[in-house]
């Protein structure tokens, strides 16, 4: 994990943390490729892009460093088999600070026919974070040592050890007994989403 202020592809990543605010949302909507066709105001304003420099990039460009890569194939995985998945996510602003979301990540259909994801994203609780960060640490040094293989085998013997899968591993971070994935379905439902 970062520590200090450090330059990636030209940005000064800064250790400094955006604080989201409790009842907003981020929202975003990316094709089958993972580029940008929507984002709200509220994504705008945590991230410091515009909705132009937003749409049409993929939606990489506020991936931060702290991220392990097995979190995103996990992700990719679970949607290219029409599942969605809840994930605690480190972004990065384009000022180099960063912010911890919820995502709640869901595959978008018309017709039956999958045409894109839709990402709905809430503050993350400082217990999730702190629990979250310590995995996140152990998974980037096995990818650094082993890469992605040696990083997926410690989740998985990992999520063995606390006997339990991916999915209630996170919701117990989250808390709330599946409260919000109860909230964040009435929230969709009343964005059209």
């Amino acid at each position: 994990m970062i520590e200090g202020d450090y330059k990636m592809n030209n940005l000064t990543i800064r250790d400094e943390e955006i604080i989201l605010e409790e009842k907003r949302y981020i929202t975003s909507k990316t094709d089958l490729r993972g580029y940008i066709t929507y984002v709200n105001d509220y994504f705008c304003e945590v991230c410091k892009y515009s909705k132009e420099e937003l749409v049409g990039q993929n939606h990489n460009i506020i991936r931060h460093p702290d991220m392990p890569k097995i979190i995103f194939k996990f992700m990719w995985d679970r949607l290219n088999n029409d599942e969605g998945l809840y994930a605690y996510v480190k972004n990065l602003a384009k000022d180099g600070r960063y912010y911890w979301v919820i995502a709640d990540v869901e595959v978008v259909k018309k017709k039956g026919k999958k045409i894109g994801y839709y990402s709905f994203r809430s503050k993350a609780n400082e217990y999730g974070v702190k629990e979250i960060s310590k995995l996140y640490k152990i998974l980037l040094e096995k990818e650094k040592i082993g890469g992605m293989k040696a990083s997926e085998e410690y989740l998985v013997n990992f999520l063995k050890e606390q006997n339990r899968n991916y999915d209630d591993y996170i919701q117990d971070l989250i808390g709330g007994g599946g409260k919000l994935k109860l909230w964040y379905g009435m929230l969709k439902k009343l964005f059209g989403f």
